[in-house]
């Protein structure tokens, strides 16, 4: 298990909050496996497989904007709760479903826009609680170390789901539960801590103002930016069932191990990075970091052996991470307190946009082309986007230091 002291000057409801999101995010992991898995045996099409990110994305992108107005006026372990709830619904109705063999697509699309409504409150919560809990001079580190526990979650949730997939879908889902269920308790457990309250009344210029602060804060528009075109083109998620069953002829446990691999290279550069924060050229190495993301995609793309596979999503995974701790930090240091709900949810319906609308690109792409073609586009995708994004925000490629306040 994980050990959660990454730090001395980290609060016990900091540490109580890594637990939350450690568990929380592989009991989704766990269920994210099960019912793609259950999809593509009952359907075996592509195009199924992306509506899944899909029904999950419509919710988020409706109600993450509100979410995040929520979030500024209410106790943000509430929400957190509450998202943690919704997610232990979905498991209760998939457990159930399976063991009467009352599972089919509808109802799995149905709990995906439950799991992207539990989404839709907790991105934007679990973001901005994060600064009331540390000291803003430890933020970087925080973020690293917070990250870098959740892939632990996300490798361990995926392998342990395809695991247990052997012994049944309603017991991936039980389990799911069970850890949902120690997660929430985590939540209780942290200490309210006060925050600025929204002043201004409800109103859509309150709602949307995290849209209007980030168009003016350039660095932080072209961070977000950025990293929402990179992975809604480059990434492959919606595809791994597709890839594992057909294309490299493993069963749930190999599904489990591509979905953990970005997250084992993640983890690695998550560790690094919360020993040794990036202390300098923190926007050139987020765009190297993005380029390699691409080439590893396409790499991943033509493998036909199972190990260069893993290999390919591990390297593309832990580039991910480099851009992913350069975003968190300049969005929350560059954001007042009083805002970082709502600044969270756009950032968070970005990050939706860039994985559940990415997973349906993907699979509506491969109904056509197939999943080799539709995978390598994706990559070639982001390599451009690197490439654009340069010209567009140079001073995003210049920014040195994160600790600076950015425009």
């Amino acid at each position: 298990m994980p050990r959660m002291a990454a730090s001395p000057r980290f609060s016990p409801s900091f540490r109580r909050f890594l637990w939350t999101r450690l568990l929380g995010t592989a009991a989704n992991q766990m269920l994210l496996v099960s019912l793609a898995w259950q999809m593509y045996d009952l359907t075996g099409s592509a195009w199924d497989l992306g509506m899944v990110g899909l029904m999950q994305f419509i919710p988020a992108l409706l109600f993450t904007v509100p979410a995040g107005q929520l979030v500024d006026r209410a106790d943000r372990r509430v929400v957190l709760g509450a998202a943690l709830a919704l997610q232990a619904v979905a498991a209760v109705v998939l457990g159930l479903a399976t063991l009467q063999a009352a599972v089919g697509p509808d109802l799995i699309f149905a709990m995906c826009v439950v799991m992207g409504l539990a989404r839709a409150l907790q991105m934007p919560a679990q973001q901005a609680i994060v600064p009331a809990l540390v000291a803003v001079e430890e933020l970087p580190r925080a973020f690293a170390t917070s990250s870098t526990l959740l892939k632990f979650a996300v490798i361990g949730g995926p392998v342990l789901g395809g695991f247990l997939y052997a012994f049944g879908a309603a017991v991936v889902y039980f389990a799911g539960l069970a850890f949902l269920v120690v997660s929430t308790a985590y939540v209780a457990a942290i200490e309210r801590i006060p925050v600025s309250a929204a002043r201004s009344p409800v109103s859509l210029a309150s709602l949307f103002a995290g849209f209007a602060f980030i168009w003016r804060k350039k660095q932080v528009l072209g961070a977000i930016s950025l990293d929402l075109f990179a992975v809604l083109l480059g990434g492959a998620t919606a595809l791994l069932p597709m890839y594992a069953k057909d294309i490299l002829g493993m069963g749930p446990w190999g599904l489990g191990a591509l979905r953990a691999a970005p997250a084992l290279g993640a983890l690695v550069v998550g560790v690094t990075l919360a020993q040794r924060p990036l202390e300098r050229h923190a926007g050139r190495r987020m765009f190297v970091a993005v380029a390699i993301y691409g080439v590893s995609m396409i790499v991943f793309a033509l493998s036909r052996d199972f190990t260069l596979s893993l290999v390919a999503l591990a390297i593309g995974g832990g580039a991910d991470m480099v851009s992913v701790v350069v975003r968190q930090t300049l969005v929350q240091l560059d954001t007042p307190d009083d805002m970082r709900g709502r600044v969270s949810a756009v950032n968070a319906v970005f990050i939706g946009a860039s994985n559940e609308l990415g997973e349906f690109r993907a699979g509506t792409v491969a109904a056509f082309t197939g999943p080799v073609a539709a995978t390598v586009i994706g990559g070639v995708g982001t390599l451009l986007v690197a490439a654009l994004w340069v010209k567009g925000f140079p001073a995003l490629a210049r920014r040195d230091r994160l600790l600076e306040r950015g425009a």
